[in-house]
């Protein structure tokens, strides 16, 4: 696919209005990748602070999340480095406990899309349940704790995370192998990636 073809399609999602009216903003969609990207992220969702400023994981999820892998705001945003494809490509509103699922039509309308044209992915990272549902289907674990527990069965294709989100606090109090171990091994992973 030549570049400005890969480009038209990047527009085509960023003006995407597939989900118009099925909540009270306008769409909004975030992606930021290239055809080089080495590492996918694939996430939930936009929150209000993507929602405002555009710039994926521009919050202090994307800071916990940057921290886990190890690098810096400039490697994350390099799109050479770095593709990210949430589940969902909008902000999808508020629910009564913290922000509401992704929309579900963007992945099956985007993905494939997307994915079939990026060559050079040496690892995809299935960061929360949305996106380790969707990409591991029934290989996945009863529970996402015991998915991010067992990623060797997924890696070096997938690597399962739990949400970086400051409100997985408690998950990340009682699970302290996640940090012990986990972390480690993705930063040592990212490293040799990049």
């Amino acid at each position: 696919m030549s570049t400005n073809s890969f480009n038209k399609l990047l527009t085509d999602i960023e003006t995407c209005e597939i989900c118009k009216g099925k909540f009270p903003h306008n769409p909004r969609p975030v992606v930021s990748v290239s055809e080089h990207s080495k590492i996918l992220v694939i996430g939930q969702a936009p929150g209000t602070k993507v929602h405002a400023s555009g710039i994926p994981w521009d919050d202090a999820s994307g800071r916990n999340l940057r921290k886990w892998l190890g690098v810096t705001d400039e490697q994350f945003y390099d799109t050479n480095l770095f593709g990210i494809v949430p589940m969902g490509f909008c902000y999808p509103g508020k629910g009564k406990s913290g922000d509401l699922p992704p929309r579900p039509e963007c992945a099956p309308e985007w993905h494939e899309k997307i994915l079939t044209k990026l060559k050079n992915v040496k690892l995809t990272l299935l960061i929360g349940l949305y996106a380790q549902a969707y990409y591991l289907g029934d290989a996945r674990k009863k529970t996402l704790t015991e998915t991010v527990a067992n990623f060797e069965a997924y890696f070096p294709d997938y690597l399962p995370l739990v949400h970086p989100s400051p409100r997985n606090g408690i998950w990340m109090r009682k699970n302290p192998w996640f940090e012990e171990k986990i972390v480690p091994r993705l930063q040592e992973t990212i490293k040799s990636v990049l």
